[in-house]
């Protein structure tokens, strides 16, 4: 019975080398595989699937994150569009910035290596796309009705 395992094993790795140092000649007529070969739409949950278990993956690393405004100042979690030294100068007795969105927009700095305000920008961008709302801060949806 072995001998069939081996056997079995030893033709798939053979047909699969030969397959894959002939593929110039049979790729141009392989039927296309959907959404890895052929042109069109992939749906944002399949597009994002990596974003989305880095995400998860990253939720559940403990990260120390400040607590306060001038924690969250020195955190580099501030800029000239986005000043906290208000909130310091007051002495502010608040908590600091929403942690969730806080956790999120440190994420997004730190994988795509951008500063606070184009970070914040993203994460905004983001959030609109997840709950439906386009960039220009209008619903997505076709039936919703606006009135000016």
């Amino acid at each position: 019975m072995a001998y069939y395992l081996y056997t079995l094993t030893f033709l798939f790795l053979l047909t699969a080398t030969v397959l894959y140092f002939t593929r110039p000649l049979w790729l141009p007529h392989a039927p296309p595989i959907p959404y890895l070969t052929s042109p069109g739409y992939i749906p944002a949950p399949l597009y994002d699937a990596y974003d989305t278990l880095m995400n998860r993956l990253n939720s559940a690393r403990y990260s120390s994150l400040p607590t306060s405004f001038a924690g969250d100042a020195e955190a580099g979690l501030h800029s000239s569009n986005f000043d906290l030294s208000g909130n310091i100068e007051a002495e502010d007795g608040r908590a600091g910035l929403d942690e969730g969105a806080k956790r999120e927009v440190f994420i997004v700095m730190k994988r795509r290596g951008v500063g606070f305000d184009e970070a914040r920008r993203i994460w905004v961008e983001e959030r609109f796309a997840r709950e439906g709302v386009g960039r220009d801060g209008r619903p997505l949806d076709k039936r919703a009705v606006m009135f000016s």
